[in-house]
Protein backbone atom coordinates (compact mmCIF):
# COMPACT_ATOMS: atom_id res chain seq x y z
CA UNK A 1 0.00 0.00 0.00
CA UNK A 2 1.60 3.44 -1.46
CA UNK A 3 1.03 6.51 1.46
CA UNK A 4 0.01 9.56 0.10
CA UNK A 5 3.32 12.03 -1.01
CA UNK A 6 3.56 15.35 0.06
CA UNK A 7 5.43 18.11 -1.75
CA UNK A 8 7.85 20.45 0.78
CA UNK A 9 5.48 23.35 -0.11
CA UNK A 10 2.47 21.18 0.87
CA UNK A 11 3.81 20.15 4.04
CA UNK A 12 4.77 23.94 4.89
CA UNK A 13 1.48 24.98 4.21
CA UNK A 14 -0.04 21.78 6.91
CA UNK A 15 2.53 22.84 9.36
CA UNK A 16 2.00 26.37 9.08
CA UNK A 17 5.72 27.07 8.32
CA UNK A 18 7.95 28.45 5.75
CA UNK A 19 9.00 26.62 2.79
CA UNK A 20 12.57 27.19 3.72
CA UNK A 21 11.93 25.79 7.35
CA UNK A 22 10.59 22.64 5.48
CA UNK A 23 13.63 22.07 3.21
CA UNK A 24 16.19 22.98 6.16
CA UNK A 25 14.32 19.91 8.31
CA UNK A 26 14.89 17.89 5.34
CA UNK A 27 18.31 18.58 4.31
CA UNK A 28 19.58 18.25 8.56
CA UNK A 29 18.09 14.75 8.20
CA UNK A 30 14.79 16.15 10.91
CA UNK A 31 12.02 14.89 8.35
CA UNK A 32 12.36 12.29 6.09
CA UNK A 33 12.36 12.57 2.24
CA UNK A 34 12.28 10.92 -1.06
CA UNK A 35 13.89 13.03 -3.73
CA UNK A 36 12.15 12.71 -7.37
CA UNK A 37 13.74 14.80 -9.87
CA UNK A 38 14.49 18.36 -8.30
CA UNK A 39 11.68 18.55 -5.98
CA UNK A 40 11.26 16.60 -2.45
CA UNK A 41 8.64 13.91 -1.76
CA UNK A 42 7.27 13.15 1.71
CA UNK A 43 5.29 10.30 3.01
CA UNK A 44 2.43 10.73 4.73
CA UNK A 45 4.17 8.49 7.38
CA UNK A 46 7.53 10.17 7.14
CA UNK A 47 5.60 13.22 8.14
CA UNK A 48 3.61 11.12 10.71
CA UNK A 49 6.33 10.14 12.66
CA UNK A 50 7.96 13.59 12.11
CA UNK A 51 5.15 15.57 13.67
CA UNK A 52 3.62 12.57 16.10
CA UNK A 53 0.08 13.18 14.80
CA UNK A 54 -1.96 11.64 12.06
CA UNK A 55 -1.82 13.69 8.52
CA UNK A 56 -3.70 10.92 6.68
CA UNK A 57 -6.53 8.21 7.13
CA UNK A 58 -5.42 4.71 7.19
CA UNK A 59 -6.92 1.85 4.98
CA UNK A 60 -5.23 -0.38 7.50
CA UNK A 61 -7.53 -1.65 10.67
CA UNK A 62 -6.45 -0.46 14.08
CA UNK A 63 -5.09 -3.23 15.89
CA UNK A 64 -7.48 -5.18 17.99
CA UNK A 65 -7.02 -4.08 21.46
CA UNK A 66 -9.85 -5.42 24.12
CA UNK A 67 -10.26 -4.67 28.02
CA UNK A 68 -12.44 -5.85 30.82
CA UNK A 69 -13.62 -4.38 33.88
CA UNK A 70 -14.96 -6.22 37.17
CA UNK A 71 -15.92 -5.73 40.42
CA UNK A 72 -15.33 -7.83 43.39
CA UNK A 73 -17.30 -7.57 46.66
CA UNK A 74 -16.15 -9.16 49.34
CA UNK A 75 -18.16 -9.41 52.62
CA UNK A 76 -17.42 -10.60 55.85
CA UNK A 77 -13.65 -8.79 55.92
CA UNK A 78 -12.40 -7.24 59.03
CA UNK A 79 -10.10 -4.46 58.93
CA UNK A 80 -7.01 -6.65 59.35
CA UNK A 81 -8.27 -8.88 56.68
CA UNK A 82 -9.03 -6.28 54.32
CA UNK A 83 -5.57 -4.53 54.28
CA UNK A 84 -3.77 -7.70 53.67
CA UNK A 85 -6.11 -8.05 50.83
CA UNK A 86 -5.81 -4.89 49.24
CA UNK A 87 -1.61 -4.72 49.94
CA UNK A 88 -1.68 -8.29 47.88
CA UNK A 89 -4.14 -7.15 44.77
CA UNK A 90 -2.50 -3.52 44.30
CA UNK A 91 1.09 -5.33 44.41
CA UNK A 92 0.10 -7.79 42.09
CA UNK A 93 -1.86 -5.39 39.99
CA UNK A 94 1.03 -2.68 39.47
CA UNK A 95 3.26 -5.71 38.39
CA UNK A 96 0.47 -6.41 35.30
CA UNK A 97 0.04 -2.73 34.56
CA UNK A 98 -3.69 -2.90 36.11
CA UNK A 99 -6.14 -0.45 37.41
CA UNK A 100 -7.36 -1.32 40.72
CA UNK A 101 -9.13 0.76 43.02
CA UNK A 102 -10.81 -0.33 46.54
CA UNK A 103 -13.22 0.53 48.79
CA UNK A 104 -13.56 -0.71 52.67
CA UNK A 105 -17.13 -0.64 54.77
CA UNK A 106 -16.03 -1.30 57.97
CA UNK A 107 -19.78 -0.82 59.20
CA UNK A 108 -20.32 -3.37 56.75
CA UNK A 109 -17.51 -5.69 56.76
CA UNK A 110 -17.57 -5.21 53.21
CA UNK A 111 -14.13 -4.98 50.55
CA UNK A 112 -14.83 -3.79 47.01
CA UNK A 113 -12.13 -4.31 44.34
CA UNK A 114 -12.87 -2.85 41.32
CA UNK A 115 -9.97 -3.89 38.56
CA UNK A 116 -9.71 -2.77 34.62
CA UNK A 117 -7.29 -4.32 32.35
CA UNK A 118 -6.18 -6.57 29.50
CA UNK A 119 -8.27 -9.58 29.57
CA UNK A 120 -5.33 -12.06 30.19
CA UNK A 121 -3.98 -9.56 32.74
CA UNK A 122 -7.11 -9.49 34.64
CA UNK A 123 -8.00 -13.35 34.55
CA UNK A 124 -4.87 -13.60 36.27
CA UNK A 125 -5.38 -11.21 38.92
CA UNK A 126 -8.55 -12.12 39.80
CA UNK A 127 -7.52 -15.77 40.03
CA UNK A 128 -4.96 -14.07 43.10
CA UNK A 129 -7.87 -12.60 44.27
CA UNK A 130 -10.03 -15.88 44.78
CA UNK A 131 -8.00 -17.73 47.72
CA UNK A 132 -7.51 -13.97 49.42
CA UNK A 133 -11.48 -14.59 49.30
CA UNK A 134 -11.78 -17.47 51.38
CA UNK A 135 -11.78 -16.77 54.88
CA UNK A 136 -8.30 -18.30 56.57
Amino acid sequence: MADELYSVDRVAEMLGLHVKTVRNYVRGGRLKATRIGKQYRITSRDLDAFTGAATAERDEPPERHAQVSGVVRLDGVGPDDAHRIVASVTGAAGARSLLVQTSFEEARSALTIVVVGDLDRTAELLKIISPLARRP
